[in-house]
């Protein structure tokens, strides 16, 4: 403990065994607690140290008086680790001019306060010889010729001021220990997803119903109408030989017939494992092909790493201590009561863990040489945590662009502990958060209680989960979900299908009918955009209001206010002029109906102050989508049609300077 008590410094990981993280073009709240006994008024400093070893002072700010909580905002743009401390310190000037103020006009020890203030002065003056203010300043204040209260005004004039905030008067100095932030690139931290199964891209279905499949190439046709939606990041599911023993069919069913193509989550056939490409797909070379053709529309490809095997993988005969072997002599395969999943063998990874490591880092670096820089991970829940803590250190340690998204729908502890040992992203229970009460209390938590270790990738549908909402809720919640995600996080992600508002669940389930993960599927994107039943056009204009608006693509920045309707979700995303390429501040408003079967009105209740406006300060805001512009203030009628239009998407006018 320091002569100064700095405390709860912010951002850090729970107990700090790890770095607190952030990605290039994120703009970070560094916060403390600073405190001191009496009632001395002290001054805090973020002291920020570049991954150049360049350091930069920020001045921070008490937030919520009486708290004792300081903060300054500080953009972080360039990839490494960053080195923060917090530095405090008793600032005499502003201590005397506060008792000053109080004790001048009142007639109390008027002679004794001026010459303390004129002695300040004359010590700043000297530590800056050729000031002229603050030389003139001091006469002033010790001269007994003038009026006491004027003696105290060149004490408060702004020329002073300013000075004295460039060299203040600190004693006392204390400094906090060092932390650290690893900042990665922006793509583990920001990105628009799109997935989906190469194999039917481009497949055609023969008259006697059987398939010719897709490859890398029919594939690689529908790229640019992917980029041409403003995607970032095209994923594909499993990409490896099938396995055929208890390959399953249409729908999860147990009686396949040869032209089944299985599930790409089966992994391994006699034509390989996690290192080999499914014939159908094609060679080696064009799936660089491909992973070059994404490349030039804009695209990264993200390819799946799941760590399980079908019974016909190599690893299950060539090192069958991998796997469980039960009392009867058969291998476990995966389940998750009632589901069972006959086609996959799960990994033991405590019988020979260094030989599980050393293998999986291999697949990875293979895929990586190959082009590939992302990895959306399978079920990382249900291997050991210690294992992907050494994984993705060996991995980003040589190799810091790889990304890794977690498919981890699990307990908490698990889900953010992920997060914690290096995981950049995670998917999350967005999909099952769907009352005004329930996103309120989601979205806070991700962008302030979690962010310093837990980047959420808000993906609307799967091919696992199609939610009730979306089954039952129409064109109308497929709009609200994308609009919400789209606005709420910097990133999030859409399963192939969403735009053409594909509804109909395999009864008894959260899964479409006809699921893609057991057979192929054909669809017409273009058709039914000519007909005007696709979302495409709407999603291309989220994917549109993102790139224009740097405040969608941060994550902490986001702050929910007030309706008074049960259905009407208010949040604001706001970034202040300083940190963008412009100078101008960038404010946007959601409003969102997130009932989908009803016309709502209802009044919206705004604090301006978390969007650079003053309280009370009127505005002017500008809908994105629909183009109206509407005067608001603190309290504002709102009417939203879900049949129509649902969601607000506000930009708000702010004047320059803001």
């Amino acid at each position: 403990m320091g002569r100064i008590p700095i405390r709860a410094l912010s951002p850090q990981q729970p107990e700090n065994n790890w770095p607190a993280k952030a990605f290039v073009g994120e703009v970070v709240p560094f916060e403390a607690t600073v405190f001191k006994e009496g009632h001395d008024v002290l001054g805090v400093d973020l002291l920020l140290t570049g991954p150049d070893g360049v350091q930069s002072k920020h001045r921070m700010v008490e937030v919520g008086k009486g708290l004792d909580r300081w903060q300054a905002h500080a953009l972080l743009d360039v990839q490494g680790t960053w080195v923060y401390r917090v530095q405090a310190w008793n600032d005499e000037w502003a201590t005397w001019l506060h008792n000053a103020e109080i004790k001048v006009p009142a007639g109390i020890d008027v002679s004794l306060m001026l010459l303390m203030g004129s002695r300040l002065l004359a010590r700043a003056a000297k530590a800056d010889p050729e000031n002229k203010v603050l030389k003139d300043a001091a006469k002033v204040i010790a001269s007994k010729s003038v009026a006491p209260l004027l003696r105290l005004a060149a004490a408060t004039d702004p020329r002073v001021t300013e000075e004295i905030e460039k060299q203040p008067l600190a004693t006392l100095v204390t400094k906090s220990a060092p932390l650290e932030v690893r900042v990665e690139r922006t793509r583990a931290g920001a990105g628009s997803w799109y997935e989906f199964f190469p194999r039917s891209e481009g497949a055609k279905k023969a008259k006697n119903g059987t398939w010719t499949s897709g490859t890398f190439r029919t594939a690689a046709r529908r790229l640019p109408a992917v980029a041409g939606m403003g995607f970032d990041v095209i994923y594909l599911p499993p990409i490896h030989p099938i396995g055929v023993s208890f390959r399953k069919g249409p729908n999860n069913t147990l009686n396949p017939t040869p032209a089944d193509p299985g599930s790409p989550w089966a992994i391994g056939s006699k034509e390989g494992g996690h290192d080999a490409i499914h014939p159908d797909l094609g060679t080696v070379v064009d799936f660089t092909t491909f992973v070059d053709t994404a490349r030039k529309s804009g695209l990264e490809v993200a390819i799946d790493l799941a760590l399980q095997c079908s019974p016909d993988h190599p690893w299950v005969t060539e090192h069958p201590e991998w796997f469980t072997t039960l009392p009867d002599g058969t291998i476990a395969y995966a389940e998750n009561p009632p589901k069972k999943y006959q086609d996959i063998y799960p990994l033991n990874f405590d019988n020979d863990p260094i030989g599980i490591r050393e293998e999986v880092l291999r697949i990875v670096k293979h895929w990586i040489g190959l082009g590939v820089s992302i990895f959306r991970v399978d079920n990382p829940h249900t291997k050991p945590l210690q294992f992907w803590e050494w994984l993705l250190h060996e991995v980003n340690t040589e190799f810091p662009d790889v990304v890794f998204l977690a498919e981890a729908f699990t307990r908490p502890a698990m889900m953010y502990s992920l997060g914690q040992v290096g995981f950049q992203q995670s998917y999350t229970y967005f999909t099952w958060r769907n009352t005004k009460l329930e996103l309120e209390e989601f979205l806070t938590g991700l962008s302030h209680e979690l962010s310093d270790f837990f980047r959420p990738n808000l993906f609307v549908n799967t091919p696992d989960i199609l939610t009730e909402y979306l089954q039952f809720g129409g064109p109308a919640a497929y709009k609200i979900r994308a609009a919400i995600a789209a606005t709420a996080s910097p990133s999030w992600g859409v399963y192939a299908g969403y735009e053409l508002y594909e509804n109909v669940a395999r009864p008894g389930s959260e899964e479409n009918i006809d699921n893609e993960k057991y057979e192929y599927k054909s669809r017409d994107f273009a058709k039914a955009e000519a007909e005007g039943h696709s979302l495409a056009p709407y999603i291309t204009r989220l994917n549109t209001i993102r790139a224009e608006h740097p405040a969608l693509r941060q994550l902490r920045n986001l702050d929910v206010h007030w309706s008074d309707d049960d259905s009407i979700l208010v949040y604001s995303k706001y970034l202040d002029g300083r940190f963008t390429r412009s100078g101008r501040g960038d404010a946007l408003i959601i409003v969102a109906n997130v009932d989908p079967h009803s016309v709502r009105e209802t009044t919206v209740h705004l604090d301006p102050t978390r969007f650079g406006l003053e309280p009370g300060e009127e505005f002017e805001v500008t809908d994105l989508i629909t183009k109206q512009k509407f005067s608001w203030g603190t309290d504002n009628y709102v009417r939203l049609d879900a049949f129509t239009e649902p969601v607000h998407i506000l930009r708000v006018e702010l004047p320059r300077g803001k």
